[in-house]
């Protein structure tokens, strides 16, 4: 359980990268709530990221 926490915000950027690239392979880019939402994944991960492996140690 303490992995899939640790890995938690890697997680979340991988996602959101993973929606931007699918939007821009089917070119649908001009869609603010799927790019709105893929940036907040983004961010939302980085910050559970630097938070959760601060307070998880092995």
């Amino acid at each position: 359980m303490k992995s899939l926490l640790k890995n938690l915000g890697l997680i979340l950027v991988v996602l959101g990268a993973v929606i931007l690239i699918v939007c821009y392979a089917s070119g649908n880019v001009n869609n603010n709530g799927i790019l709105g939402g893929s940036l907040f994944l983004i961010v939302i991960g980085l910050i559970s990221y630097i938070i959760l492996n601060k307070r998880i140690t092995d």
